[in-house]
Formats: structure tokens, C-alpha cells, sequence
């Protein structure tokens, strides 16, 4: 059998890959994809349309400004695909603003001449989509049971901390913001997520896209935890933003920010990317709301705590 050619054009995909064990069949990737960081190395085959600079408000308009013309946010570079000559393209049809869409992959597909590649398409909208997602990679690679033990050693993990949360008496409630201007909630597995740690989410639902919040809903709400993770942001990048939210005369009177349990973590990394690494959002979540169960060491490289970068 020929060694496949491999074109991962999401970052989540890229792991899916490599947890499967063929990065080494890798030959392209994405903008985005930069883990593990040993696929930097690659060839990249997208590039965004706007600038990814700036204040989140910002983005947020550059991105509505494109899709109000019904146009791609990123690009696919069709003549480097063509060059790479792959065999599989991963892409995704799950959001047109976290990655390349499906149409796009398909239009640039369209202009080979040679390889005629498989294209692999993942939407991911809940955790059992995202563990879907893998098998299905793995099938395209010929390796289905390898996907599946994969998979089982993933959710075998997060079990074990779902077990230890179910005989928990107090379970903090979680506000989980996913853009901070304008007020994102978080959804899809996100929901999930939380209830598992041992929380109760109060926005955004399971399996549904990240809905829109006002500054008044989460007043009212009053959680006590406030978690931060924006889609895209690292952890220094959130807190230059997080003032956005200090700032507002309200905020010293949430629940949350009296007992110091706001979080910023690092989304980009962890939360935003279905796949093998939400095993670490989850153990993430879990010490965040119960430090006193558990110890999984993610302080200062996936989390800190909002208070202690406060000027």
C-alpha cells in the first residue's frame, strides 16, 4: 500500500493525525496548526483573509465585514496543494470562522490534475462528534482500530474524572466566556466539559454553537466561577483584554471576582480544538473547581488566575 500524503488544514485535525501516529506522512498544514510543534516544519497552506491583529472587537468586525459577503475568512493556497500532491486533506464544515471551510477545500481540490485526493471533512458539535471525527480520520487511513483504541483510551481519562466529580455535593456554577467584546458564552463540548469537572454551566448548550451573551445576563447570573478562554486567544493575549471586563462598575460585585475565582486559560490551545487535547481541557476544568480533588499540574502553561495579574 502507498504511504499516504497527509494535508491537515485545522489545527485540531493536525493532533487527530498525530495522535494516530502519522505525522510523518504529514506533507502541509494550516496557519494554524502548531502542535505538536514538530509540524511548524511543514509546508502551510492557508492564510487569513484579515488581519488577526488587534482588540477581539476589532476582529470580530473583520470577520463579520467578510462573511456578510458570504466569502471565506482564510485562504487555501490550490497551487501549493497541488505541489504537495496529497493523498488525504483534513478539513473541517463546522464553523467558516475557525478554519478553511469545506467549499473552499473543495474549490481548490477542483484545480488538480493529479493526485485526486480524499477529502476527510470533520464537524465537530458535541464530544461524541469529536471522538466520530477521529474514527472517521482513522478509517480514511486505514487504520480504524487503532482510531478506536485511541479513542477509548481518551474517554477511559475523562471518565475517570467524570466518576470522581458524580459524588460531589457543591458544584460551582461556570459562566465560560469564549470572546470577551463583544460577550461570547461557550458552546458545543464546552457545556459537557463543565458538568463533568463537576460544574454547572449556566450559558451556551451542549452540541449547539457558542451563543451570544449581554454584560447584564451574566450580572444576573452571578456565577461563582468566571472562565475565560477566547477563541484563538493565548493567555497573555486574553488579559490584555480582560480590563474590558474589570472596568465595568458591576464586576467587584460578582460572586466570582469577590472570591477570586476568575480563570483565563489558554483557549487557542486547549478549549477551542476538538480533539485529543480536550482530555487536558477537562483535567484543566477539574482542579480549577476542585483544587482540593484534583492536582493535574496545568497552572501557568493552560490556566492562572485573573487576581494575580490585576494592576
Amino acid at each position: 500500500m502507498t504511504q499516504p500524503r497527509i494535508i491537515s488544514l485545522i489545527a485540531s485535525s493536525t493532533e487527530i493525525v498525530c495522535a494516530l501516529g502519522f505525522e510523518s506522512q504529514m506533507v502541509g498544514r494550516s496557519h494554524e496548526c502548531d502542535f505538536p510543534p514538530s509540524v511548524k516544519r511543514l509546508p502551510v497552506c492557508t492564510s487569513p483573509k484579515f488581519q488577526v491583529e488587534g482588540l477581539s472587537y476589532e476582529i470580530d468586525q473583520r470577520v463579520k465585514a467578510i462573511l456578510q459577503e458570504a466569502l471565506s475568512v482564510y485562504r487555501v493556497d490550490a497551487q501549493l496543494l497541488e505541489k504537495l500532491q496529497p493523498t488525504h486533506i483534513i478539513t473541517q464544515s463546522q464553523c467558516d470562522v475557525c478554519a478553511v471551510s469545506f467549499k473552499d477545500v473543495e474549490e481548490a481540490v477542483c484545480q488538480f490534475t493529479s493526485s485526486q485526493p480524499v477529502i476527510v471533512s470533520l464537524e465537530p458539535n458535541a464530544l461524541a462528534d469529536v471522538w466520530a471525527d477521529i474514527l472517521r480520520v482513522a478509517e480514511a487511513l486505514g487504520v480504524a482500530e487503532r482510531g478506536e483504541r485511541v479513542v477509548a483510551n481518551l474517554r477511559e481519562r475523562m471518565e475517570a474524572i467524570a466518576i470522581k466529580t458524580q459524588s460531589i455535593e457543591f458544584r460551582p456554577t461556570v459562566a465560560c466566556i469564549e470572546w470577551i467584546d463583544p460577550l461570547m458564552a461557550a458552546g458545543n463540548w464546552m457545556p459537557e466539559l463543565v458538568e463533568m469537572a463537576g460544574g454547572v454551566n449556566l450559558f451556551g448548550e451542549a452540541g449547539k454553537h457558542s451563543p451570544w451573551m449581554s454584560w447584564e445576563e451574566l450580572i444576573a447570573k452571578d456565577p461563582d466561577i468566571i472562565f475565560i478562554s477566547p477563541c484563538g486567544f493565548d493567555i497573555q493575549r486574553t488579559l490584555e483584554e480582560t480590563h474590558l471586563l474589570a472596568n465595568k462598575p458591576e464586576w467587584k460585585s460578582v460572586k466570582a471576582v469577590r472570591a477570586g475565582r476568575v480563570f483565563v486559560a489558554d483557549g487557542n490551545q486547549y478549549f477551542n480544538r476538538p480533539g485529543p487535547r480536550l482530555v487536558e481541557s477537562l483535567e484543566i476544568l477539574a482542579e480549577l473547581f476542585h483544587p482540593e480533588l484534583f492536582h493535574f499540574n496545568h497552572e501557568d502553561v493552560g490556566w492562572t488566575w485573573l487576581f494575580k495579574h490585576e494592576r
